[in-house]
């Protein structure tokens, strides 16, 4: 898009010297009109009149050439029917080839475009060139003048619309990064300023769709708190001794749901989240050792601290901590923080399970996607922790990756920096 005024702006220069060559070759090529023939039929009857015959000496001839050149602004040639150099006076004159030898311009190599041929009643040819006072601007400095003039008028006009088009792309390309509050100026009444309503119509019609499927969303995640309770309370007041296996395992669905629900709860909430609502100062280190700690996990690194939400963090690191027990078929877990410059971190959460394909290293981090096997495991998850994890980590100026460990395993690397935030937790 940067260029595309270039290459309007180039292509219609291409096309007006285009267009100032065929001019230029036309005028060449095509034969000459009646009354052009009318006139080099005349000038070269004044010439017999003036030049002596064919049968007087040439020194008389040159004298007469001389004296001719005293009266006009011209250089003149008198060649023989045989094309042989007679007299001349001027600057030098192209011969005219045997095969060109007609009244009419010159079109021999190094003939100007003021040069005639002039066929005299006696056989003698006559190669005559104008002399003007002043430098001769002619076809093509004319059309030189005429491009620098369209050129400078144009290019206002020309980069004025790929201005508009690359500030359409840059507002596409925000929509399409998930801003949805972006819009275009419309201005003019151009083509152009019809894309920009059709691009505000669709960006609109986008943002009304995402915001009203976030609120059924939340409302639904919301909504279903309230029966959940009520069956967790009725699952209490069951009898134990009736059928305590089915009570457990009622017990541990209605758990599972839950958690569902509230990672819902918080995706949606980080969708339409713009900016962190509150922030505090976080040794990432300690937060680390303490959620570690819960999945026996090594834990080492350095002291950094960031500014950032700690809630959201601990719910980032106790995902990938349960997320690396889930899958790493009870290998040791082992998790470091190093710092990065100036104000961030990288954090490390590894296992020695068997590691995730490479073509599934990117789509793990889908929401509600799981590998292949996983999801007959019954084993809680969902397919959201991941996902929560990339928004969370976004949210505080990074992002996660998954690659593979050296002698076998995963690691996941989470790039955390300082970010402001709306107030300050409590």
């Amino acid at each position: 898009m940067r260029r595309l005024y270039l290459q309007i702006y180039l292509a219609f220069l291409g096309i007006l010297l285009l267009f100032g060559g065929l001019v230029t070759v036309a005028s060449l090529l095509l034969p000459l009109h009646p009354q052009e023939h009318l006139l080099f039929d005349g000038m070269a009857a004044v010439l017999s009149e003036l030049l002596p015959g064919p049968e007087r000496p040439v020194g008389e001839l040159q004298a007469a050439v001389e004296h001719l050149r005293h009266l006009l602004p011209i250089d003149l040639a008198v060649h023989s029917a045989d094309g042989a150099l007679l007299a001349a006076v001027g600057p030098p004159l192209p011969a005219p080839l045997p095969q060109h030898m007609a009244p009419g311009w010159m079109r021999a190599r190094g003939a100007a475009a003021h040069t005639v041929t002039l066929a005299l009643p006696d056989g003698r040819f006559v190669v005559a060139r104008w002399q003007r006072p002043h430098r001769a601007v002619g076809l093509l400095g004319a059309l030189g003048l005429l491009a620098i003039a369209i050129a400078l008028g144009a290019y206002p006009v020309v980069r004025r619309i790929t201005r508009r088009l690359e500030r359409l792309q840059t507002q596409v390309e925000a929509l399409g990064a998930g801003d949805l509050t972006v819009r275009v100026e419309v201005e003019g009444r151009d083509e152009v300023t019809q894309l920009a309503r059709s691009f505000n119509h669709a960006a609109d019609r986008i943002a009304r769709l995402v915001n009203a499927q976030r609120t059924m969303l939340a409302g639904a995640s919301h909504e279903l708190r309230s029966p959940l309770a009520r069956i967790r309370m009725a699952i209490e007041l069951l009898p134990h001794a009736e059928r305590p296996e089915l009570q457990g395992r009622l017990t541990q669905d209605i758990a599972e749901l839950d958690a569902l629900i509230g990672e819902l709860l918080l995706a949606s909430r980080l969708d339409t989240l713009e900016h962190l609502e509150h922030t505090e100062e976080i040794d990432l280190l300690a937060l680390l050792a303490e959620e570690g700690a819960r999945s026996a996990a090594e834990v080492s690194g350095s002291p950094v601290c960031i500014q950032g939400d700690p809630r959201m963090l601990r719910r980032l690191l106790r995902n990938l901590f349960e997320n690396a027990q889930r899958y790493a078929a009870g290998s040791p877990v082992e998790a470091s923080v190093v710092p990065l410059h100036p104000t961030g971190a990288r954090l490390c959460i590894a296992d020695r399970g068997p590691g995730v394909p490479e073509q599934e290293r990117e789509r793990i981090f889908a929401p509600f996607y799981r590998p292949t096997g996983m999801r007959e495991r019954g084993d809680g998850g969902v397919g959201l922790g991941l996902a929560l994890v990339r928004q969370i980590a976004r949210h505080h100026g990074g992002d996660v990756r998954c690659v593979p460990r050296p002698g076998g395993g995963t690691c996941f690397e989470v790039t955390l920096h300082s970010v402001p935030g709306v107030g300050k937790a409590t």
